[in-house]
């Protein structure tokens, strides 16, 4: 095997990781993850085929984010044999507006990076956690910092701004949209399958346990519906997705709740998982006959149809909608909903192309070019972090 790019996406309980081909081609040698830290932590790895090549539970006491990534780095550098991992790309949410595109990481970056955590509290530390510890146990090896915030940077000035008082948004709170690796990743992706229309004007549907909607034209973000943080826009799994602020204050004064209190409601306990009561998983909510899992799922395609009216008004027209995201690839009957509410811009879907989960799924009458299109973060940042590197 060659050297390889080691690709690092942390969340709050878990480490994804992927290892690549350090070489042009980049070819995915096996990936993994680390679940349940804290809980039951479980380590998987799998080879590029799917093949199980490693699966290991360890017990919870002591075991961090800190723990998790040097059981990782163990456990590949058993399956690399002799080869070299040559650099390390880490998914970091946020890069607020001073990093607008991968950098190589430093103590110096790091530390700038780490004063962002209050704008990203349930992302950012996590993100930085692996990054501290490949400096700790194998500092001689550069590191990249891929950011979801990053790809954002191209909006006009005015989609990023709030109607608050000026020295709020001089202050940082701006609307920086989320899931920009994914659109990259997406945008590229399109230009391959469908050159002809990716100068266009196109909305990409990132719909999963988190979901959003982007509005791109000649290859750049124009708007996203994720703002401030990766709570606004479309409802999500957990997340509730835009509320009136006054909601925010009505909790407060009316049931006695905190900040902490308010944040666990937002996050965790709304979104299809509030509404149904039942489960945050598209898959179960499709499959239970309960009223309220039928009005979760209306109400997510709602939040959708009505949000994509609003990228194409700031777009000035749609050519092409893509879906993506554990929802938007998989979920046939979300994605004949969404588009049977879009047939006022004459989006038409192919529903046999659809049933077969075809790339291309609009029928061929639709004035609008309607994909599904699987996304891939890890690639993308591996392909920056090679970048970078040579």
């Amino acid at each position: 095997m060659a050297d390889c790019i080691a690709v690092i996406n942390a969340g709050s309980s878990s480490i994804k990781f992927a290892i690549y081909d350090a070489s042009t081609e980049g070819g995915l040698a096996f990936k993994g993850q680390i679940e349940g830290i804290g809980v039951a932590p479980h380590l998987k790895i799998v080879g590029a085929d799917g093949a199980a090549l490693n699966d290991r539970r360890f017990p919870k006491d002591g075991f961090d984010h800190d723990v998790a990534m040097r059981e990782i780095i163990a456990a590949s550098r058993a399956l690399l044999g002799g080869s070299e991992v040559v650099g390390f790309g880490h998914r970091v949410v946020h890069g607020g507006v001073q990093f607008d595109k991968p950098i190589i990481v430093t103590k110096e970056v790091l530390d700038e990076l780490a004063k962002l955590c209050p704008l990203a509290p349930l992302h950012q530390p996590h993100n930085l956690a692996p990054i501290r510890t490949v400096f700790e146990v194998a500092a001689h090896k550069p590191q990249v910092a891929c950011f979801d915030t990053a790809f954002h940077r191209s909006q006009p000035s005015l989609a990023q701004t709030y109607a608050l008082p000026r020295r709020f948004t001089e202050d940082g709170v701006r609307r920086y949209g989320f899931h920009g690796i994914s659109y990259e990743y997406l945008t590229s992706r399109f230009r391959e399958l469908a050159p002809d229309l990716a100068s266009g004007r196109i909305v990409f549907a990132h719909l999963g346990n988190g979901a959003s909607l982007c509005a791109v034209k000649d290859g750049r973000s124009i708007a996203n519906t994720m703002g401030f943080t990766a709570v606004e826009g479309l409802m999500m799994g957990t997340r509730c997705g835009s509320i009136d602020p006054g909601i925010v204050l009505h909790l407060m004064q009316h049931y006695g709740m905190d900040a902490q209190a308010i944040e666990d409601v937002i996050y965790k306990k709304s979104g299809l998982l509030g509404v149904s009561g039942l489960s945050p998983d598209m898959r179960s909510l499709r499959a239970s006959s309960a009223p309220e899992a039928r009005e979760a799922i209306a109400l997510f395609v709602y939040r959708i149809v009505r949000e994509l009216g609003s990228l194409a008004a700031a777009l000035g027209g749609l050519d092409a909608l893509v879906f993506s995201g554990g929802i938007g690839e998989h979920d046939v009957a979300t994605r004949a909903e969404v588009v049977d509410g879009c047939r006022w811009i004459g989006a038409a879907l192919d529903a046999e192309r659809n049933a077969r989960g075809e790339l291309r799924i609009s029928h061929d009458q639709s004035r609008v070019s309607i994909w599904a299109i699987p996304t891939d973060e890890e690639r993308m940042i591996a392909r920056h972090t090679r970048a970078l590197l040579s």
